[in-house]
């Protein structure tokens, strides 16, 4: 898709009273995590989406954003929703930035919603204006009288079930609400809007695993089908998890800006290297590919490659995450020793964790850093040099 920016709304601003909980069924946990965080964790892999706005009843907007920040949500923006799904859906179209042309609503109750099938949609709806993800009626149909008796058989032929993502550009999204609002006209979804003010919209062929959680038996389906996925035929008790190290070393040099966790530190000599020769984030990188499996930084960085002269570390490090998100996986946390005789590195700790965590689309309490010397022994006691290890824990993501 060329140069196609959408924002996704997640509205989630119901009760779920048909659950029988006392919590609302969007922070109802599958495998052991919220519905709504698995949902939004689809949109999260999804780079045309650039802005996630999540409707919630009003009394939730902490607990979400807390899980926003929890499990790594960079892109979340989160919005006290309506009583009706549309008016959650109204809250979080006034909240779509200006330059996403294109956006796909999705219900926070479908968890099992896959990156595949939003950018399927994205594709559609570049093409045609508007597109939904439907499955076609496989059952036989019956439309039945007040008595319960049988009125006649339905063709099915021309029948589908609509589910969600369902994409439409911004401008005729808002054109469909102000229509509605003129005739006061409730809609089941965005097609119904869009039927008033008679845009069409296609259809992109969905998946019976993108079923919506209604009722307390959905959540066995659901589990069941997660389980599946992990690995066929095996329940999976847990996410997978992967552990990395990863070690560097730079000579400190004169007339070099000393970088160390992306912030530039007051002091006479830098470190030398063909990137900024930033070693704490250079450790981070190597720990995460060692978690992948994926060889070193040298490999994927050479010092022979133009391209990375002077380059800033953490753009290295938004490369490596990329990979990891690709692969399924995101940053549970990282610990980091930088082993320097001087300067003192604690007042930059905060700084360079900020840093870090924006970067690995996490929470800056997942970043841990310390620092050490040789008690004056070795090339860093001697001030010849700054070096760091990394060790980092590796959790899968929900498909």
């Amino acid at each position: 898709m060329d140069t196609m920016k959408a924002a996704a709304i997640i509205p989630a601003g119901g009760l779920g009273k048909r659950m029988g909980t006392g919590t609302p069924k969007q922070f109802t946990c599958l495998a052991g995590i919220p519905l709504l965080v698995h949902t939004v964790r689809a949109f999260e892999q999804v780079a045309e989406i650039s802005a996630i706005i999540v409707a919630v009843p009003l009394d939730y907007l902490p607990l979400t954003r807390q899980l926003a920040a929890q499990y790594g949500l960079a892109k979340v923006k989160a919005v006290a929703g309506g009583e009706l799904r549309q008016d959650s859906v109204q809250a979080g179209l006034a909240q779509v930035p200006p330059e996403c042309d294109f956006v796909a609503v999705h219900d926070g109750a479908r968890p099992l919603i896959s990156p595949a099938l939003i950018r399927a949609c994205l594709a559609a709806a570049q093409k045609t204006g508007a597109a939904m993800a439907a499955i076609p009626v496989k059952d036989t149909i019956k439309e039945v009288a007040a008595d319960q008796t049988i009125v006649r058989t339905i063709d099915r032929k021309t029948l589908w079930q609509a589910q969600t993502p369902q994409v439409v550009r911004t401008a005729t999204l808002k054109q469909a609400f102000a229509a509605a609002a003129e005739k006061s006209f409730i809609g089941t979804d965005e097609a119904s809007f869009l039927e008033l003010i008679k845009v069409q919209m296609s259809v992109v062929e969905g998946s019976e695993q993108n079923i919506k959680i209604t009722r307390p038996d959905d959540l066995l389906i659901a589990e069941a089908i997660l389980m599946k996925k992990e690995q066929p035929g095996k329940p999976v008790p847990a996410p997978s998890l992967r552990i990395g190290h990863g070690y560097d070393a730079h000579r400190l040099v004169a007339d070099r800006p000393l970088i160390l966790g992306g912030i530039e530190i007051p002091h006479p000599t830098g470190l030398l290297g063909h990137s900024d020769a930033d070693v704490l984030t250079h450790a981070l990188c190597d720990a995460i590919l060692g978690a992948l499996g994926a060889d070193d930084i040298g490999r994927h960085f050479p010092d022979s490659d133009p391209s990375f002269k002077d380059i800033s570390s953490l753009k290295l490090l938004d490369r490596v995450i990329t990979a990891a998100n690709e692969q399924g996986y995101g940053l549970s946390n990282a610990d980091i020793t930088v082993i320097a005789q001087e300067p003192k590195l604690a007042p930059h700790f905060p700084a360079m964790r900020e840093k870090l965590a924006a970067v690995c689309h996490t929470d800056r309490n997942a970043i841990n850093l310390k620092g050490t010397t040789t008690e004056k022994m070795g090339f860093t006691g001697r001030k010849e040099g700054i070096a760091a290890h990394a060790v980092v824990l590796l959790q899968r993501q929900a498909d």
